[in-house]
């Protein structure tokens, strides 16, 4: 197995981002972020995005590329991240890759996942019925033919609600079936490192991230996006911790009660999360204590690589 590529995995909050720095500082490596936000520009804060100064000690990939009213897709990911990736083996460096979005991770590991083709009339009318009753009934009729699709699908996310119904009504099988038969065999060209926490440990330290980023600044952030001359698009609108403090400040919810849906919410991810890593093969785990600090944990995994 070759170590030029290094993937750190684990659910959000987990400390992938800080092992993934201090390990490419250590083998002078550059990092790949593996995560479905911090690709929009100016949405820092709520998307953890290491700081400038430690972007200019380390090269990171795939992060700042795309503004916030854009789309941005998997095999997008998979092209730019394909690229990176040469480009780093080019350099005679290691591509340490480390990051929490499921899809992009089996993606990059696995390649693209199609599935079935698509229905523009299955769309347009699943699209209708969403404007018109809105998503959360749509999200609650994916709940009772595909819980699984449900639980790891933000409620907010209209693309995937409508495309794992629609891949339902053209097979009549629920879409997380179909993508539990992708392939089970993960490339050997890289070493996996998962980063584990029991779940009380997580929770908490979910809810000292979510802490921490109004303290620097959230709402602030968000009300900045919202006054900026092109709308958000709606992948970026629908992100945790966005698509609640925008709640708040149209006036829906007090911030108070915006904070603790936040860290519900990403309570939910981490969940989900750990659904689909369970999935992959040949990782090494770390199991980590609240009290371990990152330099036991780099310790740790150079033993392991």
């Amino acid at each position: 197995m070759g170590k030029n590529r290094i993937l750190i995995l684990g659910v959000t909050a987990g400390g992938k981002g800080r092992l993934a720095f201090e390990l490419a500082k250590k083998i002078d490596a550059e990092i790949i972020s593996i995560d479905s936000m911090k690709v929009y520009r100016r949405m820092d804060i709520g998307t953890n995005k290491p700081d400038p100064q430690r972007r200019a000690q380390i090269p990171h990939h795939l992060i700042d590329i795309v503004e916030p009213s854009e789309s941005f897709s998997v095999d997008h990911f998979l092209e730019l991240a394909g690229t990176a990736i040469k480009n780093i083996l080019d350099r005679q460096k290691t591509a340490i890759a480390a990051g929490g979005t499921a899809m992009y991770i089996k993606t990059m590991l696995q390649g693209l996942f199609d599935g079935p083709g698509s229905d523009d009339s299955i769309r347009q009318r699943l699209t209708s019925e969403a404007a018109a009753s809105g998503l959360a009934e749509l999200h609650k009729r994916l709940a009772a033919v595909d819980p699984q699709a449900a639980d790891r699908i933000h409620p907010n996310d209209q693309r995937r609600i409508i495309r794992a119904l629609e891949v339902y009504e053209l097979t009549g099988r629920p879409i997380s079936s179909l993508q539990n038969q992708w392939s089970d065999s993960e490339s050997a060209d890289w070493f996996i490192i998962g980063l584990r926490h029991e779940k009380t440990v997580e929770s908490r330290l979910i809810n000292a991230r979510v802490k921490e980023m109004i303290q620097k600044g959230l709402v602030e952030e968000v009300r900045g996006l919202l006054a900026g001359e092109k709308p958000l698009s709606r992948q970026a609108s629908a992100a945790i911790g966005y698509a609640e403090i925008i709640d708040h400040l149209q006036g829906g919810i007090n911030l108070e009660d915006a904070v603790e849906k936040i860290k519900i919410n990403t309570r939910r991810l981490a969940k989900a999360q750990r659904t689909w890593f369970k999935r992959f093969q040949n990782v090494h785990w770390l199991e980590l204590s609240e009290n371990d600090s990152c330099q036991d944990t780099l310790k740790r995994a150079l033993e392991l690589i």
